[in-house]
């Protein structure tokens, strides 16, 4: 009977029905469309700190920033006087944009209860100044007589002509990187596209992968030679960043890093990844509470640094975009209910009836409800399909958002700011200034759980108009009822 009666009722009111399950459905649509677009804008972003961080990583460790002397960190570069070669060279190997830590924090780290790996890392940057000087050559002033003489007591007796120096300023970074654990930092974040990667092997081998970009720059190729600070690394592979751009211009394995920074059983990152993504927070505070002296960094605290469009269109995703579901969820309900509580008022004659021949007021309701829920159900199916349709066009499209990541809290520039470098004076991976914008194809991916979100609120909309509606119709009196005209 309950269903039967339902059946009719809806067939007979479609109208009702149709613009109840539509306002519902645009309500539900634009949740799933805001929730679908977030998501995309969290993977974006978590492109973005994968060319520093690499896949896998869940936050970093480095030491915590002190204050520095204005003068500490600066290079120095002399060049001796010689007679033989008017040409001068002189490099640098710097830990860049970091104090270091110990390696054995490394250990400490992966210790730590919800820690499943912790890796350490080198940043180091590499300024090579080099040029040539030309002497002058000193001329001697002429007395008035044509001969050469003194101007008078305390007067120059001649001055150097010509003469001067010639120097570029070559910047680049390096990074050393642990090759008995290559699945975690931020190499991980780029395929070997020539040659090949680095094995456990090559723990104190001279050889280096080097970013693409750095490589066409410098016309180098697979079999070349790099010096770095007087030692030529082979290079093995070239390697192409998944988002564009690299977190170094070049990787070479950590036990040769500390050699060249003179920086034995020193790191400057250890990149961790936690054994379950929902205790990030917590491994943090566990790591900063159980290791002094240490700076921990999430991706969330990254993501607060990204900028560009992708930043300007997260901020609307998150806080306009959702504020505009609510807006639009709670005036849908409303709508439902009070055309809910219209079709009561109209159907008077008909629940008195109903009452008259021995219906209860909790059955009048339960029907009231009953429809009410069906409506809801209508329009979370309309609301789920054309939020999927939504979500399924942004996907098609894939608007290009750029975004380009500043420097996170503590990080310094690097000692060759102004270098002339592709990095010159970018802080190390995880903390470095990306030297130019990276371009993000958007998605709008919809997970199971929006989905469950959607068909809770197609039954709580369809509840709500129930619940008033049948409010409404249990108070009605059968006399009264019988007693109005339609």
């Amino acid at each position: 009977m309950f269903f039967t009666y339902l059946r009719r009722e809806l067939r007979r009111r479609k109208k009702a029905a149709i613009v109840i399950s539509m306002g519902l459905a645009l309500g539900i649509a634009l949740v799933i469309t805001v929730n679908s677009v977030s998501a995309g804008m969290s993977q974006a972003q978590g492109k973005v700190l994968q060319s520093l961080y690499g896949l896998g990583t869940d936050m970093t460790v480095s030491k915590a920033a002190a204050a520095a002397s204005s003068t500490s960190g600066q290079p120095r570069f002399n060049f001796g006087a010689r007679d033989d070669s008017k040409n001068q060279s002189s490099d640098r190997v710097m830990v860049q944009g970091f104090e270091t830590l110990k390696s054995s924090v490394v250990t400490q780290v992966a210790d730590q209860t919800g820690v499943k790996k912790a890796v350490g890392g080198l940043s180091l940057s590499v300024i090579k100044v080099s040029g040539t000087f030309d002497r002058g050559t000193f001329k001697q002033n002429q007395s008035a007589g044509g001969k050469p003489g003194g101007g008078g007591s305390g007067a120059p007796q001649g001055q150097v002509q010509g003469g001067g120096a010639d120097f570029s300023i070559n910047s680049f970074s390096v990074y050393g990187t642990d090759v008995a654990n290559l699945d975690l930092g931020p190499l991980t974040s780029s395929k070997i596209t020539s040659g090949k990667g680095f094995t456990s092997a090559d723990t104190n081998a001279k050889v280096v992968v080097l970013d693409k970009s750095y490589a066409k720059t410098k016309k180098l190729t697979v079999g070349d030679s790099v010096t770095i600070s007087g030692t030529k690394f082979k290079v093995i592979g070239i390697a192409t960043a998944d988002s564009g751009d690299s977190a170094a211009n070049a990787y070479i394995p950590l036990q040769r890093a500390q050699t060249l920074a003179d920086s034995k059983d020193k790191v400057t990152t250890v990149y961790v990844q936690a054994a379950d993504s929902k205790k990030i927070s917590a491994v943090k505070t566990a790591i900063q509470k159980n290791i002094s002296g240490t700076t921990v960094t999430t991706s969330a605290d990254l993501a607060d640094t990204v900028s560009g469009s992708l930043s300007t269109a997260s901020n609307l995703a998150t806080s306009v975009g959702k504020w505009l579901s609510i807006a639009v969820l709670i005036a849908a309900f409303l709508v439902a209910a009070l055309l809910t509580s219209s079709a009561v008022n109209r159907r008077v004659r008909e629940f008195g009836t109903l009452k008259a021949l021995g219906w209860k007021s909790g059955r009048v309701t339960r029907q009231v409800m009953g429809e009410a829920f069906v409506n809801g159900l209508l329009g979370g199916a309309l609301g789920i399909a054309l939020g999927l349709a939504a979500a399924y066009t942004v996907t098609a499209i894939s608007p290009t958002l750029t975004a380009s990541l500043g420097s996170t809290a503590g990080a310094g520039a690097g000692p060759g700011a102004g270098g002339g470098g592709r990095f010159g004076g970018a802080g190390g991976p995880g903390q470095q200034a990306a030297s130019k914008a990276l371009k993000i194809a958007l998605e709008a991916p919809v997970s199971v759980n929006t989905i469950v979100l959607a068909v809770a609120l197609a039954v709580a909309g369809g509840l709500i108009a129930g619940t008033f509606g049948g409010w409404r119709a249990s108070r009605l009196r059968p006399a009264d009822a019988l007693r109005r005209v339609e």
